[in-house]
């Protein structure tokens, strides 16, 4: 998100799945078999298995299922193979919704996901239809009482920040994907915890909407994002924190 609902759609995407912390583990046991599939077990080889990884103790997932996932993804137990899609669509007030897709069966959930978009009023495109208005950005979050602006950027400039902003209560860090790493170490060097971290796809562009439209939007994404096969919902709509709770509480 854009603006000032960035944080705002961040801690509505993190109280939901503090929710539903078994299906969020599911899904973090499925990014890290894949990053160990495709690059070994090895976190220090294997940048992408060090970012799931991290992510999944972000969330508190217990070592034995992170650990057991990378035995998976190296073929030291059984289970299928899953295969990285992204399913891009339209939701309501013509809003772009990007879906990245870890799934045993891609016929199946390209029917459930259609399903979904058809139910809360959008509907599924075809392949590049709305990925060219996203860009693939680290994206971090740090709550501004942890720290101030010219400290943080004193701590993260020579890791290859491109900017830092305040956002509702958080400052938001942004840096070109394959400086993740390097923004993370600086942090944590800083004593700084991010109450976000993810390699994430931000829209170039927005659509401002109301709590009305907000609520139809909100209502699809939640649905896509407790689609099983579904790791990431990304959209590009805006709407100012005040609003966005506005629309939750209705």
């Amino acid at each position: 998100m854009a603006g000032h609902s960035h944080w705002a759609n961040i801690a509505r995407k993190k109280a939901r799945v503090d929710s539903k912390r078994g299906k969020l583990f599911a899904k973090l046991s499925r990014a890290i078999i894949v990053a160990a599939q495709h690059g070994g077990g090895d976190p220090d080889a294997n940048l992408a298995l060090r970012y799931a990884i991290d992510k999944a103790r972000r969330s508190s997932m217990p070592m034995d299922n992170i650990e057991r996932a990378i035995r998976k993804g190296c073929g030291e137990s059984s289970g299928g193979t899953f295969e990285e899609l992204l399913y891009e669509g339209y939701g309501p007030e013509g809003v772009a919704v990007l879906c990245e897709v870890l799934t045993e069966n891609r016929n199946r959930t390209a029917s459930e996901v259609r399903k979904i978009f058809e139910v809360h009023g959008g509907n599924l495109g075809t392949t590049g239809c709305v990925a060219w208005m996203f860009e693939r950005r680290a994206l971090f979050t740090i709550p501004a009482d942890a720290t101030d602006e010219e400290s943080l950027l004193e701590t993260v400039l020579e890791a290859g920040v491109d900017d830092v902003r305040e956002e509702d209560s958080h400052f938001v860090v942004t840096a070109e994907p394959d400086c993740f790493q390097q923004v993370s170490d600086a942090l944590e060097a800083a004593g700084l915890s991010p109450a976000s971290a993810e390699i994430a796809r931000v829209p170039q562009n927005t659509v401002e909407l109301d709590a009305a439209a907000g609520r139809r939007v909100l209502k699809l994404l939640d649905a896509l994002e407790d689609n099983d096969d579904i790791q990431n919902v990304t959209a590009n709509f805006s709407m100012p924190e005040d609003v966005m709770q506005e629309a939750l509480n209705a």
